[in-house]
């Protein structure tokens, strides 16, 4: 992280055969990439959530259907968090 960040929220796509295996993956390569997780949320699959009545985007499916592809943990988003 950049000098001066003292943490960052992300948003990662990851490929699992369920939320937990997906959380479990997702913090096995943070931490491989030298990272700190102190929380790791899942949101639920694709299906779960649209069945919740969730509007998935093109863009955002598109992220999960690489996730899937690429049996990968993809970061979509990160947000950088200061003193």
């Amino acid at each position: 992280m950049p000098e001066g960040t003292t943490g960052a929220a992300l948003l990662c796509y990851a490929a699992a055969v369920d939320e937990a295996e997906a959380v479990n993956e997702t913090v096995a390569v943070l931490r491989e990439a030298g990272m700190a997780p102190l929380e790791v949320e899942g949101v639920g699959s694709a299906e779960e959530r649209m069945a919740e009545g969730q509007v998935i985007l093109a863009d955002e499916q598109a992220l999960m259907d690489r996730a899937l592809t690429d049996n990968a943990v993809i970061v979509a988003q990160t947000t950088l968090f200061d003193d």
